[in-house]
């Protein structure tokens, strides 16, 4: 059984899309960390996604026993293509149709020269295969953010993207849920902020 405890990054106070964009967290709530580092086991793997916020936010949250396995590019956020970086505002007003299907009807409905829910659940769940294979009894906590860790909602729970996505995943939360044979997952929380 492979136990991951995903934790999305510190916030990048933004107020506009954010996917692939390189910003930096704001990790300044020394408490909120010490609080998940104690809450996080005292030995296990640790990955984050090669963005600087993910990179920063797994770097504080490292402890002596914790073992570093290279940045891990799949788990980038999702790729919000020409979005990137627009306020919500003016992406709905551009894409007034197309922005309202991206969040409505989440699927194959992508952003212009981005990517859909589910080529990035499809890039996502590739990579937590690949490394369930390679630590298979291993406590790993992985850094990453809220579309990458709602896609490993979806597929635990069995529920489709919109129902996912009805999830609250605050930032420098825990979201704990474990991978048995043949397959099967238990969501054991969501959303936990210690």
């Amino acid at each position: 059984m492979t136990t991951w405890h995903w934790v999305r990054h510190g916030p990048t106070h933004e107020k506009s899309f954010v996917g692939w964009r390189d910003v930096p967290a704001d990790l300044s709530d020394a408490a909120l960390i010490d609080r998940v580092r104690a809450h996080l086991p005292d030995e296990a793997l640790i990955v984050s996604s090669d963005l600087v916020r993910s990179v920063t936010t797994a770097d504080v949250l490292t402890l002596p026993k914790h073992r570093r396995l290279p940045h891990e590019p799949d788990l980038r956020e999702i790729d919000f293509g020409v979005w990137d970086g627009m306020r919500f505002d003016a992406v709905a007003a551009r894409d007034p149709q197309l922005s309202r299907d991206f969040w409505d009807k989440p699927g194959d409905i992508r952003a212009p020269e981005g990517e859909s829910w589910n080529q990035t659940m499809a890039r996502v769940n590739a990579a937590v295969d690949r490394l369930n294979k390679a630590h298979g009894d291993a406590h790993i906590i992985a850094v990453a953010h809220f579309g990458v860790i709602l896609t490993q909602v979806q597929r635990a729970l069995g529920v489709t993207a919109y129902e996912a996505m009805a999830h609250k995943i605050d930032n420098i939360s825990v979201t704990t849920i474990k991978h048995h044979s043949h397959d099967h997952w238990d969501v054991h929380q969501i959303n936990h902020l210690p």
